[in-house]
């Protein structure tokens, strides 16, 4: 069975959670959670969600989500605010306890793929009041991505929203690796084999050998890079430099 991880959008209906300008910290979350766990279930992880919709849930409700569907591991989205508009800005994970290697590796990882995005890093903190965490029968990790109050950190979350995600993902990938099996760059779904015969002829001309996998409807074209996670974020950002849509996926 695969690793499930069930991902919190924080807040929801009426509970908008932090506002600026117009901004719902409930809009921003769900958004980023969908996104991720589209791209941790093309990866081979099974993916929960507390929620899809515009729905409210208080905390604990969030928590039993995660217990009653056996849940391997819980990670929740949120958006930080200050106390004044653009006095604070970057990521922060919070974890139950600092001392608890699992979440703490999850968080760090975390952190610093969203570093690398243009957020500044602002650790860890231990937050054992809050419910979601304390109420969680597995590790937990809260990820406040970025201050929903700050220009620059909306700049980032707007603008680089694709790299957003792919940092996230490549965090928990790296924390949560898939047992056993190795990982490939995806550069392309396509309806027709032709075009996929295509995509890899031009992969094969940027210097790389792809694999094309038929999964009912589509055909995906992968190039193969081993167990090495670090190995496969090289190759995706090689191949996004020359073009190429891409995706890690376990073999």
């Amino acid at each position: 069975m695969a690793t499930m991880i069930a991902l919190d959008a924080g807040h929801g209906g009426y509970d908008m959670g932090a506002v600026f300008q117009g901004r719902k910290e409930k809009e921003d979350t769900l958004n980023l959670t969908r996104s991720v766990g589209e791209q941790l279930r093309e990866a081979g992880y099974e993916v929960l969600y507390t929620r899809t919709t515009d729905v409210y849930q208080s905390p604990f409700e969030k928590a039993q989500i995660a217990n009653q569907n056996n849940a391997d591991y819980f990670i929740s989205f949120h958006r930080n605010s200050g106390p004044m508009p653009n006095g604070y800005r970057g990521v922060e994970s919070l974890v139950f306890s600092e001392s608890d290697p699992v979440t703490r590796r999850i968080a760090e990882d975390i952190n610093d793929q969203l570093e690398r995005v243009g957020f500044l890093n602002l650790g860890i903190e231990a937050r054992p009041n809050l419910v979601v965490l304390r109420k969680t029968s597995m590790p937990a990790v809260l990820v406040e991505v970025g201050f929903l109050n700050s220009d620059e950190d909306n700049r980032i979350f707007d603008e680089s929203f694709s790299e957003v995600v792919d940092a996230i993902c490549a965090g928990i990938m790296e924390a949560i690796p898939l047992v056993g099996k190795g990982y490939a760059v995806q550069i392309g779904l396509f309806k027709y084999e032709s075009n996929a015969d295509y995509q890899a002829e031009l992969a094969k001309d940027a210097g790389y050998e792809a694999e094309i996998m038929y999964e009912e409807p589509y055909y995906a074209v992968r190039i193969p890079v081993g167990e090495s996670l670090d190995e496969a974020a090289g190759v995706q950002a090689r191949l996004k430099k020359l073009g190429f849509d891409t995706l890690i996926v376990s073999k």
